[in-house]
């Protein structure tokens, strides 16, 4: 890996405004990226130094208007940026997925003092984490709250409980919390992470997606101001029914790996010094057979971004759909969560499939652990196991044979 020396982030990586979709240096940045990803991953190197430069770029605050200081980018814009930065290292974009999910919450969210300052930490550089799942709980994605409790102190609260798979968290430098009043009626709060009595454990040890730090956070009597705490019945809370950009988020990550795989093995071919004995040509460049495997891999990438990029305009729709009332609103939310899980049960098996054909391409020499190619599927898997398609599948199911509509929050 190239260690991201003072005077290289100085010299190599300027940025006089937050990116946008299309900056150049956007490219430079992600081209970077992808240097160390493969080493990074093999060895269990965290990406502080990686999240540092996103933090310098102005990348989080892709989504907030440019009148509000931001990148000004549409959903469609966002999407397309996560599926290049899954390209360049799945676990540094999936590192930043519940920034963008929190981020768009506020966006949605009434302009209150609270939302406005948020946003203006948001582009100063700040990184959301989040830090909901309690193993308590028996049933995983509602957003139900067991243990992490707030209790009154002098005009604020104090919290304490245990948070796990706490995604980001550990580079973040604000962390989302779910939890729950005095009144045991369930809450958020956005608390900076440095604050005393917050402890983030890297304790995450699945075969995939290593580095983003879905540890487990702690919160032992730590100070809450009044107003860090997002009641449900406040006006500037997002009342959208349906949880559907940290859900897309995860498909357009795998959509990136697919075009990392296709990379991958154009490259490994160029490479090969010899081919099978039975192969139809002396060189791998030439064979029809290798041709064909990786004509499959650049037709899956090329789907599995137009199938994530459909799902996206969708929520470039939402709000016109807001402005016109709540009916409508939520008319657009279900079309859009539907979307997303329809992405989500192509696309994973997309990627699941080509992370396989690259071992085709190679044969068994490409089962090295050096060349961490494994990594692909590794980290595919660990994606789209976090929602498993087949309740999204029935869900579906559900809807078009019946009209019942997909359930709300959680994984949809």
């Amino acid at each position: 890996m190239i260690k991201i020396e003072e005077k290289v982030l100085d010299s190599t990586f300027q940025f006089s405004a937050p990116v946008t979709a299309n900056s150049p240096e956007l490219q430079t940045l992600f081209d970077f990226i992808a240097l160390g990803a493969s080493e990074r991953d093999r060895d269990r190197i965290l990406p502080y130094d990686v999240v540092e430069l996103i933090r310098r770029s102005g990348l989080g605050a892709l989504r907030i208007p440019v009148a509000e200081g931001g990148g000004g980018s549409s959903a469609r814009e966002l999407f397309e940026v996560v599926i290049r930065l899954g390209d360049a290292d799945p676990n540094v974009a999936h590192i930043v997925r519940n920034h963008f999910s929190v981020t768009e919450r506020i966006l949605r969210s009434e302009r209150t003092p609270r939302n406005r300052r948020w946003l203006k930490a948001v582009v100063d550089g700040a990184i959301i984490g989040l830090a909901s799942t309690e193993l308590e709980v028996k049933r995983a994605g509602g957003g139900q709250v067991a243990n992490t409790k707030l209790t009154p102190d002098d005009g604020g609260y104090r919290l304490n409980g245990t948070k796990y798979y706490s995604t980001g968290s550990l580079y973040a430098d604000l962390i989302f919390v779910r939890l729950l009043t005095p009144n045991d009626t369930v809450a958020i709060a956005l608390l900076p992470t440095k604050r005393e009595g917050i402890d983030l454990v890297d304790d995450w040890d699945g075969f995939g997606q290593r580095l983003t730090g879905t540890g487990t956070t702690t919160f032992t009597n730590v100070r809450v101001e009044a107003d860090e705490v997002l009641l449900d019945t406040d006006t500037d809370k997002d009342n959208l029914p349906y949880n559907i950009v940290p859900q897309l988020f995860l498909t357009a990550i795998n959509a990136g790996i697919i075009r990392s795989v296709l990379r991958d093995a154009t490259a490994l071919i160029h490479k090969r010094p010899r081919t099978f004995y039975h192969a139809t040509t002396e060189q791998a460049a030439d064979d029809p057979i290798l041709q064909q495997t990786v004509g499959l891999i650049a037709s899956n990438a090329f789907a599995a971004e137009a199938i994530v990029l459909a799902a996206a305009e969708v929520l470039d729709r939402l709000p016109a759909a807001q402005a016109q009332g709540e009916e409508s609103e939520t008319a657009v939310a279900l079309a859009a969560s539907l979307s997303a899980a329809k992405a989500k049960l192509i696309v994973d098996e997309l990627a699941l499939k080509s992370a396989t054909l690259l071992f085709e391409v190679g044969g068994a020499s490409t089962t090295k652990k050096s060349s961490n190619f494994d990594r692909h599927w590794r980290n595919a898997r660990t994606l789209a196991s976090h929602n498993p398609g087949h309740f999204k599948a029935r869900a579906i199911g559900d809807y078009e044979i019946n009209g019942t509509p997909l359930p709300t929050r959680g994984f949809f």
